[in-house]
């Protein structure tokens, strides 16, 4: 506190043009002491050990004659996970066979027990018949695909052997930002190659299932599924995505952090499947206006657009508009937050997730079911005409009542429909068709009550609308117009 109240002191008076002694603030002026890198680091001895427990993966597929290669769009797909080097399929000269094996792809993998277990990603061995593992001293294996999950991008394969070179896991959750990591694989079907750089950052957001570790280690097709492995030896992450233009490797790759593919490793051993939990919501990211309008003052958790019918978050009585802060007491700062800790939870327990609704917090119990497809959008209601000269309210907007037969179709006791939408109504994002159900930490029940409460607003003061779009839910902040 001293050294903080010395600095600005000192700022001050610089400012004004007083004068002051130096000694006097020496001490809060220090710097902050840097390490000084002294110079780079020798992978050849990781290597030397880490190397020979990496594998080269081969796929071939059972086709028939005629059904020619992969089309664009799973090419692309290919290029875009740098699936291996795919091999265009070829057709066969001869008419008389009806199928044959073709070379899928190529990958990468590593060994993590002495009897044969061998992780990768799941996109190496989708869709193969046969899978190959080879070894850097050139025996190969036929290996057998106990289990693999798409929304981990993880695959857990078993060959027949014992005394095998393997890797040690690390911890994921201790990794820092700049520290010296490997990759070692076979891009563009070359065995065993090493790359290094570091960790560009920690929990990147892709838009997948879970955050992925960001570095600049150079990987290209065919690194995929290979180890990334942190200077003790261990493996921190599965290389899996590439962020690119072309198609190459451009200066950013991902990895499943290892602490998630170890979670989904021990399932597909003992099932050959993952089994994830869910509330049976849709979230949507808590901007800052919407923070302060609803009085929690920094943006954080993940804002309930959605609640399926008859799924457990409705059964426990989450609502739409709901703020979701916590989920058994851990905190919600983003929205990617959420699905891992509810994906991690057991089958059929009973979690307490804490929401802000309508400026209080409240714990909700909600019984973790399991994760399933999600379910398809909900019609959207047509908007009426507004009467011939009728203004808008103080919002911009011209709304009319649901029908008792719109309110059952889309389970809800209130709200209106946006007939038009004008000024900073429109600006904000609000749209005909809309439904609102919530403005002010209030609930909406008709037209009337909607257009009274628009009228008593501040002119001076944001206003958060809980704002429904087929079954897509969000707040949208609007100030009234004077």
């Amino acid at each position: 506190m001293t050294s903080t109240f010395a600095r600005v002191v000192l700022s001050a008076l610089l400012w004004t043009g007083a004068s002051l002694s130096v000694s006097s603030v020496a001490h809060a002026a220090a710097p902050v002491p840097t390490p000084v890198v002294t110079g780079l680091p020798d992978f050849s001895d990781l290597i030397d050990k880490a190397g020979p427990a990496v594998v080269n993966i081969r796929t071939t597929e059972r086709v028939r004659l005629g059904q020619g290669g992969p089309g664009e769009e799973e090419m692309q797909e290919f290029l875009r996970r740098f699936f291996g080097q795919p091999i265009p399929r070829r057709r066969s000269p001869q008419p008389q066979q009806e199928e044959q094996e073709v070379q899928r792809g190529v990958g990468s993998g590593f060994i993590i027990s002495d009897d044969g277990y061998v992780l990768t990603n799941a996109h190496v061995v989708e869709g193969a018949d046969e899978v190959t593992v080879t070894l850097t001293d050139r025996r190969e294996f036929k290996a057998k695909v106990l289990g693999s999950d798409r929304r981990s991008d993880v695959a857990l394969l078993k060959v027949n052997a014992t005394s095998l070179p393997y890797l040690r896991t690390g911890d994921s959750s201790k990794i820092r930002v700049g520290e010296w990591v490997i990759a070692i694989g076979s891009p563009f079907n070359l065995d065993n190659t090493v790359t290094a750089g570091i960790i560009s950052a920690k929990s990147r957001d892709t838009g997948e299932y879970l955050p992925l570790i960001q570095s600049d280690v150079a990987v290209n097709p065919g690194n995929s599924g290979g180890p990334l492995i942190n200077m003790r030896g261990e493996v921190i992450g599965i290389n899996s995505q590439i962020a690119t233009l072309s198609g190459a490797y451009n200066g950013i790759s991902f990895a499943v952090p290892i602490d998630e593919v170890m979670r989904v490793a021990d399932q597909l051993k003992k099932t050959g499947r993952v089994t994830r939990g869910r509330l049976g919501v849709q979230i949507s990211e808590v901007t800052r206006d919407v923070a302060e309008s609803l009085g929690l003052g920094k943006a954080r958790g993940a804002e309930v657009s959605m609640v399926e019918a008859g799924g457990p978050a409705e059964k426990g009585g989450i609502k739409v508009g709901d703020i979701i802060l916590k989920f058994n007491g851990q905190p919600i700062e983003t929205t990617r937050d959420l699905p891992r800790l509810v994906g991690a939870s057991k089958i059929g327990t009973r979690a307490t997730v804490t929401v802000w609704r309508r400026g209080a917090q409240l714990d909700v119990p909600v019984t973790i079911v399991a994760l399933e497809d999600e379910k398809a959008a909900v019609a959207k209601p047509q908007p009426n005409k507004p009467a011939p000269g009728a203004a808008p309210n103080a919002l911009g907007l011209h709304v009319s009542n649901l029908s008792p037969e719109q309110r059952r179709s889309l389970k809800l006791e209130g709200g209106v429909v946006v007939d038009a939408s004008t000024g900073r109504a429109s600006v904000a994002g609000v749209r005909p068709g809309d439904l609102i159900l919530q403005m002010d930490n209030v609930e909406i029940k008709d037209a009337t009550q909607f257009n009274a409460l628009a009228a008593k607003l501040d002119p001076k003061k944001s206003v958060a609308v809980l704002v429904r779009r087929e079954n897509v839910t969000q707040y949208l902040v609007i100030k009234p117009a004077k």
